[in-house]
């Protein structure tokens, strides 16, 4: 790719709507035939505003797809226990097919610990070790929503991922971590960079595919991008910017995912599809 061509932006945006529509036929269907229909249940600890405005966001998103959604908000002086216990208590309750424990919830709450009490039919979010460990191995299971929104981005850009080398920066248990063994499970050769990670530069431009996750402003330069490569930035950042320097990434990559309106569609759309995908499991539904 020359200098003065410029990447087709990965419309995360567009394939999200196609992924929420086919999700909301299956739910009808769903409710059709069984008189059910599949529900979400967000959890949320305090009042952060944002925190709050990611599960009304969510919720309304629920509404539009024909989703139930139940809301439980606790307070901000909730202990591990108590979180606990109401996990452990949706797990359990039938009613509900899906559960989103919306994070971070305290510096006081032991969030691995409230993660694992979610039962792992139930874990549309990706987040306990059970789904990691069946991302790992390739086996059945729910995947962490931002990197599997990442894979059917790069699948519907038709991205051959084998053999390529994909450079993940970023580590998080529930981004950074499970990007990286979905690409292996494609047989990408990954390499792991974070914030102790020295000359990330150098790795980043030897780099085919890229999955920027590490919440940092535009830490990965255009100059950095081997020519060609595709970008996925998963980061988003005050001002509607991401992990990559956009304007001067343009002229380098073949593809790139814009911030918004790339990989953060994606992600929600995906906790819809793997809520219906739960319930229909649940329910004794085919779903394909």
């Amino acid at each position: 790719m020359s200098a003065t061509q410029t990447a087709q932006l990965m419309d995360g945006t567009g394939l999200a709507a196609r992924l929420v529509a086919e999700a909301a036929a299956t739910a009808a269907e769903m409710s059709r035939r069984t008189g059910t229909s599949p529900c979400l249940a967000t959890v949320l600890v305090g009042e952060d505003p944002a925190s709050a405005t990611y599960v009304r966001m969510k919720r309304a998103r629920c509404a539009k797809a024909g989703i139930r959604s139940r809301h439980i908000g606790l307070p901000a002086t909730t202990t591990t226990a108590e979180l606990v216990d109401t996990l452990n208590g949706l797990s359990g309750d039938p009613d509900v097919h899906g559960i989103l424990l919306q994070h971070p919830c305290g510096p006081h709450i032991d969030e691995r610990a409230a993660f694992e009490a979610i039962a792992p039919e139930k874990d549309v979010d990706g987040v306990t070790t059970h789904s990691f460990a069946a991302m790992s191995f390739a086996l059945p299971g729910f995947v962490s929503c931002t990197p599997g929104g990442i894979m059917r981005l790069l699948d519907a850009y038709d991205v051959d991922l084998a053999g390529k080398h994909a450079v993940v920066v970023g580590r998080s248990a529930i981004l950074g971590k499970p990007a990286g063994m979905l690409l292996l499970a494609r047989d990408a050769t990954v390499t792991y960079c974070h914030s102790r990670t020295r000359d990330l530069s150098a790795l980043v431009r030897e780099a085919d595919v890229v999955v920027a996750a590490v919440g940092r402003p535009r830490l990965i330069r255009g100059e950095d991008v081997k020519p060609g490569a595709v970008v996925i930035d998963a980061g988003y950042n005050p001002g509607n910017v991401g992990d990559v320097d956009h304007e001067s990434a343009l002229t380098r990559a073949s593809l790139i995912t814009p911030v918004p309106g790339g990989v953060g569609p994606m992600t929600i759309a995906v906790l819809l599809a793997q809520t219906v995908a739960a319930a229909a499991h649940q329910l004794g539904v085919r779903h394909d």
